[in-house]
């Protein structure tokens, strides 16, 4: 068990089967990039052009009422 080539080899073959293993999941991380780019797209796809996003109009709500409300402070009505 003391012979270099043994170890040699054992390194060479771990080496092998790590290079293995990072080429795998390197195309798996390729493949779920363009899953999660194909399913932007086909989400970009469905919505209208010109029509907001759920979260915008909350957020278009939530600050015309902020704009309510500081506009009831400058007049001086209590809320």
């Amino acid at each position: 068990m003391s012979d270099p080539s043994f170890y040699l080899t054992m390194a060479s073959a771990a080496l092998a089967g790590l290079a293995m293993l990072i080429a795998a999941g390197l195309s798996g991380w390729r493949g779920w990039l363009q899953l999660k780019q194909q399913q932007l797209a086909a989400d970009h796809d469905m919505r209208a052009p010109g029509t907001p996003s759920a979260t915008a109009r909350i957020e278009i709500a939530d600050l015309k009422e902020r704009i309510r409300k500081l506009e009831a402070i400058a007049a001086g009505v209590d809320l």
